[in-house]
């Protein structure tokens, strides 16, 4: 599949679609995009075909990806009277790499398999720096027979590749990341604001803790933010709210309980209140910083 151009289509063209639209236009496959605001320019210089609607990207596409907001995006997307699912004739394929509803998902890949076409959740996490660099982590709910078809494609945008299981799997185990994501950056938040109130520097502890157990990837990322104050998405807090709703109520349908979860998603709520919600999700250490009436750089008194 790699070594022959595809006919490809991509809705959706915001921080994290474009540029993952744009590698697979840099590996030769003819694009069409279509996105709510303009496409663009960088793409079309490319020599992507901008389509007025989804259902005509789907028209000229055998191939549709999709990367929005929420699940009521993909829902006009795939289902408004000029969505990709007008457009559709048997034997395409979608693939949704938006972060949505598990739930809701089983039901748009019911639809859409009752069309004659494929469907795969691929979801995925590594915000815009894993969008610009290809090398998101995607996982895929979806057939075997699929993704196989599909993956080599999937290569083009990331490198941690995972066929989770069925349609809506892929869903669940983003809103898992998202639930990881979201409590580490508090972990990390709670444990910067103490070691700078308490008087020590915070970038000097976050190089220390960086050789040891504690190390992570947020240590790394967002703990240097955090420090240095570099709080532009990135990934929108409103965006990790969306995303930790979806947990929360999935929780609550399966009898699960997960007070952490909820103790993240009041303090993202804090952030939103004071104007944050498209602060990058790193900024939920200003609300721990309000409580603390402290803020990680100040001079200890």
């Amino acid at each position: 599949m790699s070594t022959q151009s595809l006919k490809l289509g991509f809705v959706g063209l915001g921080i994290m679609g474009t540029p993952m639209a744009g590698h697979l236009l840099k590996a030769g496959h003819t694009l069409f995009v279509h996105s709510r605001s303009s496409v663009p320019e960088g793409l079309i210089a490319a020599g992507a075909t901008a389509c007025a609607s989804g259902q005509a990207v789907a028209q000229q596409a055998d191939i549709v990806f999709i990367m929005v907001p929420d699940t009521p995006h993909v829902a006009d997307v795939l289902f408004s009277a000029n969505g990709v699912g007008a457009g559709l004739s048997a034997g395409k394929t979608v693939v949704d790499m938006s972060s949505i509803s598990p739930i809701e998902t089983k039901v748009f890949a019911t639809k859409i398999n009752a069309l004659g076409c494929d469907y795969l959740d691929a979801p995925v996490s590594g915000g815009e720096v894993g969008a610009k660099n290809a090398t998101l982590s995607i996982m895929v709910g979806g057939s075997e027979a699929v993704f196989a078809k599909v993956k080599p494609l999937f290569e083009l945008i990331g490198k941690n590749i995972t066929l989770v299981g069925g349609n809506g799997d892929g869903q669940t185990a983003k809103v898992a990341n998202q639930i990881i994501v979201a409590l580490n950056i508090e972990a990390v938040a709670e444990a910067l604001l103490f070691a700078a109130k308490a008087g020590a520097d915070p970038a000097r502890v976050r190089q220390a803790l960086m050789g040891g157990f504690a190390s992570s990837k947020i240590l790394e990322v967002h703990g240097e933010r955090m420090i240095k104050r570099t709080f532009e998405p990135g990934f929108r807090i409103e965006l990790h709210q969306k995303d930790l709703n979806l947990a929360l109520a999935s929780a609550r349908a399966l009898g699960v309980s997960l007070p952490n979860t909820a103790t993240a998603q009041e303090l993202f709520n804090s952030c939103a209140a004071r104007g944050g919600k498209a602060w990058d999700h790193s900024a939920m250490v200003r609300a721990l910083e309000g409580m603390a009436n402290f803020e990680i750089g100040q001079n200890a008194p």
